[in-house]
């Protein structure tokens, strides 16, 4: 199957976001967005699977791979940027594919703008406390007193051996991990002032959890259609954060593989086949 991927340039309010576009206009709108710490590459076996039927559009998140750092390191402000970009590249309802930090970026669009939204999926994209494990402890440390100790200690998440544990970990099969992602990710994380965003991005991250409630008042209201993709074997975001959407939203399709947090390494066909069926 060929797939036509382009790959473009939005400016936004004067930030520059770097994306991936392929499929028909006019085709279902399709918008992934990626985590931490990686970028729009993460959906490259995802994309041409999904081409067919879809129109995607997969932004690089601010401070994160060919994208500009963000306005302000805060979640507000990532959420802000990829909103208007969404305005800027002619996206005015369309389903969003959440993983990770993809999540409370997409969960505030949906909160901001409900009849936007036709459908959303998650994979590994928490809105519950009980889908965080106790490896956010060291991060949790850092909301809970902002000393120089602790947002030190958080650079360990930053490391490179940090980064490829985060690919492997869980994964029945390491030989099915492809270098090309986590090595992308380290170079990225290389660049000067990155540390700087991602440690703040993780002080941030309590936003998100401060947020939950209002995510599942949302959930509970609109319902949107939603499909869980879960990596059950994360070491972040454990499976009864995806089982706990379907009680705000009853009919959610969850659905658990058995791989870790960077799930589309290595089933990215099934994950494909689920959206595909769930979608229509």
């Amino acid at each position: 199957m060929m797939t036509n991927i382009s790959y473009r340039t939005a400016t936004v309010d004067g930030t520059k976001i770097f994306y991936r576009e392929a499929g028909q206009k006019g085709a279902q709108k399709l918008l992934l967005l990626h985590g931490f710490p990686t970028s729009g590459h993460m959906f490259r076996d995802l994309i041409p699977l999904l081409a067919d039927r879809y129109h995607i559009i997969a932004p690089d998140l601010p401070g994160f791979g060919q994208s500009d750092d963000p306005v302000a390191n805060s979640f507000d402000s990532i959420a802000d940027t990829i909103d208007r970009f969404t305005e800027i590249v002619g996206f005015d309802r369309f389903a969003v594919y959440v993983f990770d930090y993809g999540a409370p970026t997409g969960f505030r669009l949906a909160v901001k703008h409900p009849e936007r939204i036709t459908a959303i999926i998650s994979q590994n994209g928490n809105a519950y406390e009980e889908g965080l494990s106790d490896g956010w402890n060291p991060i949790q440390a850092y909301w809970q007193d902002a000393t120089e100790d602790n947002r030190n200690a958080l650079k360990a998440f930053l490391g490179p051996e940090a980064i490829v544990w985060q690919y492997t970990h869980g994964v029945t099969d390491t030989a099915r991990i492809s270098p090309d992602g986590y090595s992308l990710d380290n170079f990225y994380l290389s660049r000067p002032g990155a540390e700087n965003v991602q440690l703040d991005l993780m002080g941030d991250y309590k936003s998100n959890v401060a947020l939950y409630p209002t995510f599942q008042e949302y959930f509970r209201t609109y319902k949107p259609r939603f499909l869980a993709v879960w990596g059950k074997n994360d070491p972040f975001f454990l499976p009864p954060g995806a089982e706990a959407f379907a009680r705000d939203i009853p009919d959610a399709v969850i659905k658990f593989f058995d791989t870790g947090h960077f799930a589309l390494e290595t089933h990215a066909e099934e994950i494909a086949a689920a959206i595909r069926d769930f979608l229509g």
